[in-house]
């Protein structure tokens, strides 16, 4: 069951992620290749406006406006696919050298099916949190990786939520503060990792 205050919830975590995404792109910027930076802008967005997408589509459902279900269903495919995207942008970062060179990636092809798009999310999430978690320990901020791996933790717990009824609104609410409290570490750890870039930059 969704009400108007769950669905207004529900915009929290993609406002913490795309907070988090602008300040992890402007800490990128000048340490991938241009074709990875594109990667990971692509993805981030991608996963940002799947969030918006299905965050709306609640709340027109709980106002009684409408329930525009293609807002909901397209929320898999955009942020697996956009997960996916940013975990192969870390992973090119973390272990290729990066010279600034354009790269050339196709984007993965689109198929019917949540089991498909569930294996890409926690594809993309391995190696965006792999990622992250590696060039936290290079910069030597402990504290920014523990908050990656936690949220990693999160995450795979709302991958566990999901599978539950979501028919019951306590579930609903459950689900809703795991992912709000995820996506607030994952903003800790982006402040705190975009700090160390700027703090050796001013050495």
């Amino acid at each position: 069951m969704v009400s108007v205050p769950m669905a207004l919830v529900d915009y929290i975590p993609v406002v913490l992620y795309s907070i988090s995404a602008v300040i992890l792109q402007r800490y990128f910027y000048d340490r991938m290749s241009r074709g990875a930076f594109a990667l990971l802008s692509a993805g981030m967005i991608m996963s940002i406006m799947a969030g918006l997408f299905k965050a709306t589509w609640k709340l027109l459902f709980a106002l009684g406006v409408c329930d525009f279900d293609r807002l909901n269903k397209s929320f898999f495919p955009l942020q697996s696919v956009g997960f996916l995207l940013a975990g192969i942008a870390l992973m090119l970062m973390v272990f290729t050298r990066q010279k600034g060179t354009s790269l050339h990636s196709a984007a993965p092809a689109v198929f019917a099916g949540t089991g498909v798009f569930i294996a890409l999310m926690v594809l993309g999430l391995c190696g965006m949190f792999l990622g992250l978690s590696v060039e936290a320990k290079r910069r030597k901020k402990k504290s920014a990786m523990v908050l990656f791996i936690i949220t990693f933790v999160f995450m795979l717990m709302m991958g566990y939520l999901s599978s539950k009824n979501f028919e019951k609104a306590s579930m609903n609410w459950i689900s809703e503060g795991v992912n709000v409290m995820g996506w607030s570490i994952f903003l800790m750890g982006s402040r705190i990792l975009s700090g160390a870039g700027k703090e050796k930059e001013s050495i």
